[in-house]
């Protein structure tokens, strides 16, 4: 059964899809932007806003290795003007009824993904455990996470004139210096600002906001929490296999980064400004860990704090977050295969175990686990309350464990984005099942009180403190 629903919020009215147990406001414009323009608030509707169709993702290139994991998505519309959310509510959510609410952040290295997609159905999440989701979709790549300036001294900039001028350097080739950076992470406080305003209208609690993200959506999350203006927008993080183990030091990789990017402007075709976007990636090769994400939030820019004042920042806002924070334990085996040198290896079951032990535990914890403990200790000391995990068995044992994206088919999804894909055998599903409604569980009560009470179990230890 499909019918109408109609929610009266202070933008307007907004007709959503009623879908049997459920109710999806999809699509909702929650800010808009001209290009490399900061989101401003999108105008209250004159006439009642349709909210029937999935949000479009942020102009990207092909998803490449990790799109060859997942089933096709052939349905997916990309629109530069991306910034959208869709809420996902329960059917029978009384007038004065206030549940808690999740805000869900994709990821996807900010340079692909969107928050409508299959494999983020929040379906069953909110059915369980009667909470509303909000999913947000916003820029990436060159859009979202590129600016600054390429040098920041005036002797450097000097050094590089003149060596435009010996190369004879066209100047449509030389870098724009004044694109605005972190307009990707600024559309997300964007979102919490709309979610503050509208969200009662659609059931949920504006002072129960739980932000939760992986990969990227993580790094996001908690570069959240130290943004200007999101004071008071959440309460609550929970931080999925974020790559904060690269996510500092980040500055010259990103002036490399504008270098090769060159010149682009509003006129410039969505099409090429992508294709340049993929051949600037090959400049950040030579910067190591790092350059495996070119993109993301950089610290001096709004919304963020110079990078040397960034973890006192966090201990600032310490007090005023619960925090549940973690990775999963062979993170970094998910992207062995898509290294040629190391294909063949992961092949052999002998060199496989091998190469688990000598390579993709220690970057597992370079990316992403030590910096787990670190933020937790530091979020604890400053008197916030922090809780840590450790994913050790993946949605399945085999053929994934315990790899970066692993915990997503235990969250989101259900059977249809993920069995039978390369992450979930299809006969292992009513296992995978069982085990994502535990973790679902863990996860809401986090979002409704701050607490972990959920025993260990074999696929996943906590750290209460």
């Amino acid at each position: 059964m499909t019918d109408l629903r109609t929610f009266t919020t202070p933008v307007g009215t907004v007709l959503a899809r009623h879908e049997d147990d459920v109710v999806r406001a999809l699509g909702i414009p929650y800010a808009q932007a001209d290009r490399f323009a900061a989101p401003r608030p999108v105008p209250a509707f004159t006439e009642p806003f349709e909210a029937l169709s999935p949000a479009p993702v942020a102009p990207q290139p092909e998803s490449g290795y990790v799109g060859s994991l997942l089933h096709p998505m052939p349905d997916v519309v990309s629109d530069e003007h991306c910034q959208r959310l869709s809420i996902t509510m329960p059917a029978d959510v009384s007038a004065d009824e206030r549940l808690p609410v999740m805000v869900w952040i994709h990821g996807g290295s900010y340079v692909i993904g969107g928050g409508d997609l299959p494999i983020y159905d929040p379906r069953e999440l909110v059915l369980e455990q009667r909470v509303v989701v909000v999913a947000v979709t916003f820029r990436l790549g060159v859009l979202g996470f590129l600016g600054g300036r390429t040098s920041s001294s005036s002797s450097a900039r000097d050094r590089r004139t003149r060596r435009d001028r010996r190369t004879r350097r066209p100047r449509s080739d030389r870098p724009r210096t004044d694109l605005p950076a972190n307009l990707g992470l600024l559309d997300l406080v964007e979102a919490l600002r709309w979610v503050r305003t509208n969200i009662s209208a659609f059931g949920g609690d504006p002072d129960r906001v739980t932000v939760f993200g992986q990969s990227a959506g993580g790094d996001a999350t908690a570069h959240l929490m130290i943004s200007d203006g999101t004071r008071g927008l959440f309460q609550r993080a929970i931080i999925q296999s974020a790559p904060l183990g690269i996510s500092r030091r980040r500055a010259r990789m990103t002036r490399a980064l504008l270098r090769a990017v060159g010149t682009i402007d509003s006129d410039t075709p969505v099409d090429e400004v992508i294709a340049r976007q993929v051949a600037a990636e090959r400049a950040t090769a030579r910067f190591g860990l790092r350059g495996g994400m070119p993109f993301g939030t950089q610290y001096g820019h709004a919304p963020l704090p110079p990078e040397r004042r960034a973890s006192e920042a966090w201990r600032s806002v310490a007090p005023e977050f619960d925090v549940l924070i973690g990775s999963a334990a062979d993170e970094a085996a998910m992207f062995l295969p898509a290294v040629p040198a190391l294909r063949a290896t992961v092949r052999s079951r002998p060199l496989r175990a091998l190469v688990r032990w000598l390579l993709v535990r220690p970057l597992s914890e370079i990316i992403y686990g030590r910096d787990v403990r670190r933020f937790r200790d530091r979020h604890r000391a400053a008197g916030g309350h922090a809780v840590s995990y450790r994913l050790r068995h993946g949605a399945t044992t085999r053929p994934t464990g315990a790899v970066h994206m692993s915990d997503l088919p235990l969250l989101l999804g259900g059977r249809d984005a993920w069995a039978g894909s390369p992450f979930v055998a299809a006969r292992d599903w009513p296992a995978v099942a069982e085990r994502g409604r535990r973790l679902r569980a863990v996860w809401a009560e986090f979002a409704r009180t701050g607490r972990v009470d959920a025993p260990d179990d074999a696929g996943i230890t906590f750290d209460r403190g």
